[in-house]
């Protein structure tokens, strides 16, 4: 929903100088629009220091001197031959009617509106839809901007693939020289997937909003599975290299592992609970953080137990087999 206190129907008075009356009367247009704006509105005038502090010194006039019309004609201008004259003879005023405050935006005539996503939407969707709305009704000529938080968030917002695809490749990088193979870091990047469904599975069961909080619980969730693959992986290559088959490995390495990995995963969760069941104040952030890598924690590690030892069975085999065939070229090269 959107709501704005722009009210075009605002009764006022358009004000206008007769430059031609002015000049008979050698009285300078500047100067009468000086006077109205100075009572009406105020003008500074100087500084004064007092009590060892500065002040400045603003000219206006009582507001029961300026309540009607008839302000206008104790108000005065000094012509060049030193007359004093009532600025309302230079004046022309017309009942218009228009808004009561012009505000401006980036040096632009602009209307402030504020809108907020409706349940069960988030703020992207929100972002989404006014994005849409405003390509068909706004007439040419017009735009729209942001403000605030979702300035930043729809600034951003086309950089969140870029950084979780900067995050996969990260990874990718280390596991590589870790394993020193480069399908080996598979095994654990498909563990990833898994994680970021359930963090978003449990994130739609809560009611939170894929928001900067959870995205950045994601990034950290995608290192906590990271890690936990990683510690299965490398003890089933360890068993490989001692001559076990890939098979047995594999599983040794899912029984081994499966305590160690669990402790890690309990005391993870246990930990981020208050998170998931904050109140209050920034309760919003702490628990869209919190549900987020809870949720992913809970279905990655299950999922992770399961197909991380099925995906080193494969991708070991293939390695493997790879390797076999390009000593096997070599040797015939030779």
């Amino acid at each position: 929903y959107a709501m704005t206190s722009f009210d075009p129907r605002y009764p006022q008075y358009k004000v206008t100088v007769d430059a031609a009356k002015c000049l008979r009367m050698n009285v300078s247009p500047t100067d009468v629009l000086s006077v109205v704006s100075g009572y009406i509105g105020s003008s500074y005038s100087s500084n004064i220091n007092l009590y060892s502090k500065l002040y400045k010194v603003m000219v206006q006039a009582s507001p029961e001197f300026t309540k009607d019309l008839s302000s206008f004609s104790n108000m005065f201008v000094k012509s060049s031959n030193g007359d004093m004259l009532p600025v309302r003879q230079f004046l022309i005023l017309d009942k218009v009617y228009g808004p009561e405050e012009l505000k401006r935006f980036n040096l632009f005539n602009s209307i402030a509106v504020n809108a907020a996503p409706a349940p069960g939407y988030s703020s992207g969707e929100a972002i989404a839809a006014v994005e849409a709305t405003a390509k068909e009704v706004l007439p040419m000529g017009f735009g729209y901007e942001y403000d605030g938080m979702t300035r930043e968030e729809a600034s951003t917002g086309s950089s969140t693939i870029v950084v979780y695809t900067m995050c996969l490749i990260f990874v990718f990088l280390i596991l590589s020289s870790l394993y020193e193979s480069v399908l080996i870091p598979f095994a654990v990047l498909l563990s990833v997937p898994s994680a970021i469904t359930g963090a978003f599975i449990f994130a739609n069961l809560m009611g939170i909003e894929n928001n900067i909080y959870m995205q950045t619980g994601i990034i950290m969730l995608m290192g906590l599975i990271a890690k936990t693959a990683i510690l299965l992986t490398e003890f089933a290559s360890e068993k490989r290299r001692e001559g076990m088959s890939i098979a047995q490995a594999s599983l040794t390495a899912a029984k081994e592992r499966f305590r160690p990995i669990l402790m890690t995963s309990i005391c993870m969760i246990v930990g981020l609970m208050p998170l998931v069941l904050a109140h209050g104040v920034g309760a919003n952030g702490n628990r869209s953080l919190g549900v987020g890598v809870v949720g992913g924690m809970l279905v990655g590690i299950i999922c992770l137990l399961i197909t991380t030892p099925v995906f080193f069975i494969v991708i070991q085999y293939i390695q493997e087999k790879l390797i076999a065939k390009f000593k096997l070229g070599s040797y015939r090269n030779q």
